[in-house]
């Protein structure tokens, strides 16, 4: 049996970021915590629906199995640099 590894979002603490959800839903907040399972507490979280409208959703827990995509809105801090980090930097 494998062991799993934790999602390495270290990098991405107290940085800005965007999640794509199930059901194509898209929130944006920063990132204050996290478990193995990807879970994660977004602080100043903003939900955007298709109608247009912003929904603040202030500090909220997003499961870790509903996140599609996940990207930074900020660069990340260079000691961790590692793929993800050098291509957000070429940009």
């Amino acid at each position: 049996m494998s062991k799993t590894h934790p999602p390495e979002l270290k990098k991405y603490m107290d940085k800005e970021i965007e999640l794509k959800l199930n059901g194509n839903r898209h929130v944006s907040g920063i990132l204050r915590g996290f478990d193995p399972f990807m879970n994660m507490v977004i602080d100043e979280a903003v939900e955007y629906p298709k109608n247009g409208n912003s929904i603040n959703l202030g500090m909220t827990v997003i499961r870790g199995n509903s996140v599609v995509i996940m990207e930074p809105k900020e660069r990340c801090d260079p000691k961790f640099a590692l793929f993800s980090c050098l291509a957000i930097d070429e940009k």
